[in-house]
Parts: structure tokens; C-alpha cells; sequence
């Protein structure tokens, strides 16, 4: 069987052109031509050096998983750790699902003629085929990920949770926020941000209504024997968001939370209470913040 390397660079070209465009649209990124189709000629050369080449390292893992991470850096050019592997991850993924429907779209057309070399597979079914394998593939991939991006409902974002400090339980409807990693710094304990009016049952009022003044270390409006009995109890919360960079909260130790769902229950008994002295919502759908831990 005669394989042309001009024709089989072109194919690699454009479908790995295909799944970094895909990967992009899904991690939504702003994308440069030049930087994909400097990723993709990447892939379409190691393509064919792998194909010509009879060395058992062109097929090697981690040569492999260093080329996906060249071709993830060039083409999307991540500026953290996290970006990269976000994207190492999603580019994965799109290739598997790429991979899958267009050989099985090709395997159907024309399944006598696919040659199999250094582990590699080629077909020599037409170009016409590869291309309309590539763009029905990439139909597939995105509207999965839509697909599975609109079964997370909002309901999936609300729980209900009980909260006992100093002996008193206080019971809210709590958002699960999945950017939410807050943690005391000294206990490493995860934090639950809770609207303050609802802690006026376990927590002194003179406390809680003067959160900003006692973050500026000024007590000189909370009477002494609170003082004395508090000043040990509350932690102080760094934490950082958007339009705050450099925020401080008030937490204090609950004894536990409990968060109940539609499938289950979980206590946590390792767990801090950051006070928030404002409202998390103008019409209060919920009234305390909970990590994605948690649940």
C-alpha cells in the first residue's frame, strides 16, 4: 500500500488544527491562528517522523505527553500551572472524542484499506471523508460538552446547611461555590462565609456589629468580659476576590456543618465560620457561601 507523506502531513495538519480549535472554544480562549497552526504543523511533523522512523522512541509515552504539552503551551500559550494542565486536560479529552467518532466514521466508509505502522494508523480513504469525519467530530465534541454544561442546573448549585456554634444551631440555604478554596491559614480548616444577621443567636451583637472596626484590631466598642471571652475564640480570615485583592474576614470554630442535598447528608466537624458583615445577595436566595469541598 502506497502512503503519500505530502497527504498524510496535510491530514494530520488539518485535524489536529480541528482539535486545538475545538480544545479552544471549550476552555473559551481568545485564539491566534499562528500560534494553532504552529501547534498542529508540530503534532503532523511528529506524525511522520514516527511513521518513516522504525525507533521504538517515537512511540514512547513520555515523548508523547512532553509533545501534548509543547502543542498545548504553543497554541494556547497558558500563563499559570493551572491553565496549562487545565488545558493539557480538555485537550486530552477532545482528542479522545475527535479520535473516536472521525476513525469510526472512516472505519465505516471504508474499512479494507487502514494501515497500521509504529503504532500509528493511517487510512487511504479520501480527503473528502477525512474532512467531513473531522467537522461532523468536532459537531459531536461541542455539543456534548454543552450538553453536560446545561445538566448542572442551578438547583445542583444550592444545598441546605446546619450550622451549631456555641450550642446554638442556625439553619440557611448556602451556594456551593466552586472557586471557593478558603481556608484558615493556621488550622488549614475550611472555611463557610455566613451572612452575619444570622449569627445574633450564637455570636454577642456587640461582636458582629462592629466586624470592621475589630478587623482594625479597635474592641474599644465591645464591653470587656466579651472581650476577654472572644478575643482568643476569633481567627482572622486573609482571602482575596474579585475588586478585593487583599480582603481580612472574622471567622470563628463551628462545632460542625452539617449540608444536606437531594442524595445525601455529610457532617464536617472541622469546619470555621467566616463572618460576612453585608448581604451575599439583594433578594437573598442564599445567605452563606460553601466550598466545593465540602460537598
Amino acid at each position: 500500500m502506497t502512503v503519500y507523506i505530502d497527504v498524510v502531513l496535510i491530514e494530520n495538519l488539518i485535524m489536529n488544527y480541528i482539535i486545538i480549535f475545538a480544545t479552544g472554544i471549550i476552555l473559551k480562549i481568545k485564539m491566534k491562528q499562528i500560534r494553532m497552526i504552529l501547534g498542529s504543523l508540530i503534532g503532523a511533523i511528529y506524525t511522520i517522523i514516527a511513521y518513516v522512523s522504525n525507533l521504538r522512541i517515537y512511540s514512547n509515552f513520555i515523548l508523547k505527553f512532553i509533545l501534548s504539552i509543547i502543542i498545548v503551551y504553543i497554541s494556547f500559550n497558558p500563563q499559570t500551572q493551572k491553565q496549562l494542565w487545565k488545558s493539557l486536560l480538555i485537550f486530552y479529552l477532545t482528542s479522545l472524542v475527535f479520535g473516536g467518532a472521525a476513525f469510526a466514521i472512516i472505519y465505516v466508509v471504508r474499512p479494507q484499506e487502514i494501515l497500521r505502522n509504529n503504532q500509528l494508523i493511517f487510512g487511504t480513504t479520501s480527503m473528502k471523508v477525512i474532512l467531513f469525519s473531522a467537522i461532523l467530530a468536532f459537531i459531536v465534541i461541542i455539543l456534548a460538552f454543552k450538553i453536560v454544561k446545561n445538566k448542572i442546573s442551578k438547583k445542583d448549585m444550592f444545598c441546605d446547611i446546619e450550622v451549631k456554634i456555641n450550642e446554638e444551631i442556625i439553619k440557611t440555604k448556602a451556594m456551593i461555590d466552586t472557586g471557593n478554596f478558603l481556608k484558615e491559614p493556621i488550622t488549614n480548616k475550611p472555611v463557610v462565609v455566613i451572612e452575619h444577621t444570622l449569627l445574633y443567636d450564637c455570636i454577642p451583637k456587640q461582636i458582629l456589629n462592629n466586624i470592621e472596626q475589630i478587623l482594625g484590631g479597635d474592641f474599644s466598642n465591645v464591653p470587656e468580659e466579651i472581650r476577654e471571652e472572644y478575643i482568643s475564640k476569633l481567627k482572622f480570615i486573609p482571602f482575596s476576590s474579585l475588586g478585593k485583592q487583599n480582603g481580612m474576614l472574622i471567622g470563628i470554630n463551628a462545632k460542625y456543618i452539617k449540608i444536606k442535598s437531594e442524595e445525601n447528608e455529610n457532617i464536617n466537624e472541622n469546619v470555621i465560620v467566616g463572618i460576612y458583615n453585608k448581604s451575599l445577595t439583594k433578594r437573598g436566595e442564599y445567605r452563606a457561601l460553601i466550598g466545593i469541598e465540602l460537598v
